[in-house]
Parts: structure tokens; C-alpha cells; sequence
């Protein structure tokens, strides 16, 4: 008798997800060959942080762009003193921490959040 090895519908959805997306940051690299493993790992990066549950129960969102990179990144309101906007039109510096992107204030505070979501300016 033969095992199923059949694959379950969530887990066949989010192949699908991710075949779809690594098509399509091969089509915006401009086609470019033998990133096939870039931009799956990139693909399977980008549909984790889209599906992953927020860190908190009402998040809010700050919006950066780095060299050429626009990163959303979240991050509960209730446990900061950072106002929106207070980023707003001035330089910042931004160190990465794998998931998490802080931000050095002007109060020359670090304001930590979670990226969930990556894309070319």
C-alpha cells in the first residue's frame, strides 16, 4: 500500500504564492538568469512577512525608503512615544536586525519595528 503523499490545500496555495511572486521579481530584475534561488528565497521572504500575524493586536505602520528600497514595517503604538510623522521630511538612520528595522530619532532614541513588507522605490 502506498503512502498519500498528497499535499495539503494551504500548503499547495502558498507554493503557488510563491511561484508567483519569485515570476514576478524575475520579470522586474529585467530577466535577469541564474537568480533563480535569490528570488525565491526573496518570494518566500516577502509572502512570510505578508502572511505572518501582526505583532500586536492594533499595529501601526511607518513607511522608509533606503537606497532605492521602500520598507513598511510596524509597531504598537502602545509601547512607544513615537508620534506619526515625527520622521516625516527630515534624514534618518536605519540599521537592519533581520525582521526588525530600527530607526534613530532625533531624541537619539532607537525606534525598533518588524518589517512586513519590502519593495524597489
Amino acid at each position: 500500500m502506498l503512502a498519500d503523499m498528497s499535499v495539503d490545500r494551504p500548503t499547495r496555495l502558498h507554493a503557488e504564492a510563491v511561484r508567483r511572486r519569485a515570476e514576478q521579481i524575475y520579470e522586474k530584475s529585467g530577466r535577469i538568469p541564474g537568480r533563480d534561488k535569490e528570488n525565491w528565497a526573496q518570494a518566500e521572504d516577502e509572502i512570510a512577512r505578508e502572511t505572518a500575524e501582526p505583532a500586536c493586536a492594533n499595529p501601526a505602520y511607518v513607511v522608509i525608503r533606503v537606497k532605492g528600497v521602500t520598507y513598511t514595517a510596524e509597531y504598537d503604538p502602545q509601547t512607544t512615544d513615537y508620534k506619526p510623522g515625527e520622521l516625516a521630511g527630515a534624514p534618518v538612520k536605519v540599521r537592519f536586525d533581520g525582521d526588525k528595522m530600527l530607526i534613530l530619532r532625533q531624541n537619539r532614541t532607537e525606534f525598533e519595528t518588524r518589517i512586513v513588507k519590502r519593495e524597489p522605490a
